[in-house]
């Protein structure tokens, strides 16, 4: 399960990418019970999610054309550039300069061999996700890819995770569960799974936010009562809980899980 306690390679940080952020902020307020607010002070429009008093997710706009409505994953790293070499060195790309912000702390986002983009981000100093594993915050992460094998050899590469495959129900092929360089099995984070390039076609392989509901049903209902749509579900996934695969008013798709007790 994620905790923030940031180990190398955690992910430490979730923004989503939203041209309209009132509307998102509507949107995820209704569907998670977040509370929007500016990113700093004096800005009145929101830039930031929190539950409760702690930070939970970020919106940012769009970098260009063809930045689509996302979520965005961020992974911690102790030193930037050195995980910078590391990309570069495994095959991946850096997608937009590393940059400084706020004066503190730096941050990159990249691109791993097959397409799937992701940040980097230096926590110390940083704001860092305040929360996670409870009802309304991150409690898992996914990437879906057109190369499992060639996936696994690139994050094993740069972040030293190591996997465990295990087998989807109805032939579904293999999912393979992430856990952090050097870490305990119970303290996983995410899953690599393995996708049709067809059903890429679209979006390119993607990292995807899983997010915790303590109704997944009722979490469903919400956002189909406020623009947004349900790829898949409800349905209950055997040993994990009850999950929908949903998108946002704007197109920007995540995960609804309701964890199975015990």
């Amino acid at each position: 399960m994620l905790t923030t306690d940031l180990v190398p390679g955690a992910p430490c940080w979730i923004s989503l990418v939203a041209e309209d952020h009132a509307t998102a902020a509507r949107f995820y307020e209704a569907v998670l019970g977040w509370n929007p607010s500016p990113a700093e002070p004096g800005q009145t429009e929101p830039g930031l999610f929190r539950l409760g008093d702690v930070i939970v997710a970020e919106m940012e706009r769009p970098r260009g054309a063809a930045d689509r409505p996302a979520w965005r994953i961020h992974f911690a790293v102790a030193d930037l550039d050195a995980a910078l070499r590391a990309v570069e060195d495994s095959g991946g790309s850096v997608l937009g300069e590393a940059r400084q912000t706020g004066g503190s702390f730096h941050t990159a986002w990249v691109g791993d061999p097959q397409g799937a983009g992701f940040g980097l981000r230096e926590p110390e100093g940083a704001p860092v996700l305040g929360a996670v594993g409870l009802p309304g915050t991150l409690m898992w992460t996914e990437l879906y890819t057109s190369d499992a094998a060639g996936a696994k050899d690139f994050y094993a590469a740069l972040f030293g995770w190591t996997f465990s495959d295990v087998s989807l129900p109805g032939g579904g092929g293999a999912y393979a569960i992430v856990t952090p360089a050097g870490d305990d099995p119970e303290r996983a984070q995410g899953g690599v799974m393995q996708l049709d390039p067809r059903h890429l076609e679209e979006t390119g392989p993607y990292w995807q936010p899983v997010f915790h509901v303590s109704d997944c049903d009722a979490s469903v209902a919400r956002v189909a009562g406020n623009g947004g749509g349900v790829y898949m579900g409800p349905e209950d996934a055997p040993g994990v809980g009850r999950l929908a695969v949903c998108h946002d008013s704007a197109g920007a798709s995540f995960v609804l899980l309701t964890p199975k007790e015990g």
